[in-house]
């Protein structure tokens, strides 16, 4: 009886030793290297959309300063001089951008115009510029105010192009080196 239960214990340790298999050190370091190649793909889109949100901010700012220009001149007839009389509550600098908007008067529609910037603080950023001015429609004569909106086609720190006049049907256009944004 006693070999028979060496028997019956050795069979039972043989089949213990079978039922705890493991992961072999290649299968993981196959699964590190899978890990590895998946986050090098992941990480400059990541880093992509972080850029992007910081865009967002300077799309936004000088959006709002858009909108603040056309709402000073319906108040006071005349383009505010600085960001700080708009009193949309935009800062001059941010940790990403500067900012800055001046209008000008003049006897003429086309003459009367605002402009305002967001200069990128980084070079992994694009600047905005925007345009507000006064145009004339054409089938009614009358007088109104329209705004564009541009970014940078490339990144980088440079000032940008003011937006132009655009001819007199569709009123201000960005600069060859910009593309219109909605905002």
């Amino acid at each position: 009886m006693k070999s028979e239960f060496k028997t019956k214990l050795i069979q039972h340790m043989l089949n213990k030793k079978n039922g705890e298999k493991g992961f072999t050190l290649i299968e993981l370091l196959v699964v590190i290297i899978i890990i590895g190649i998946l986050a090098a793909i992941a990480l400059p889109s990541f880093l992509n959309q972080s850029n992007k949100a910081k865009q967002s901010e300077a799309k936004t700012y000088v959006g709002t300063l858009n909108k603040g220009q056309q709402a000073y001149y319906t108040e006071k007839n005349r383009f505010g001089s600085d960001v700080a009389i708009l009193g949309v509550g935009v800062k001059t600098i941010t940790e990403n951008y500067n900012y800055l908007s001046q209008g000008t008067t003049a006897a003429t529609v086309t003459g009367n115009f605002a402009t305002s910037t967001g200069t990128a603080r980084a070079v992994a950023l694009r600047g905005y510029a925007g345009r507000v001015q006064l145009h004339t429609v054409v089938s009614t004569s009358d007088v109104t105010s329209l705004a564009v909106l541009c970014e940078a086609n490339q990144a980088g720190t440079g000032a940008l192009t003011d937006p132009g006049i655009g001819d007199a049907a569709v009123g201000p256009t960005c600069a060859g080196n910009q593309s219109a944004v909605g905002n």
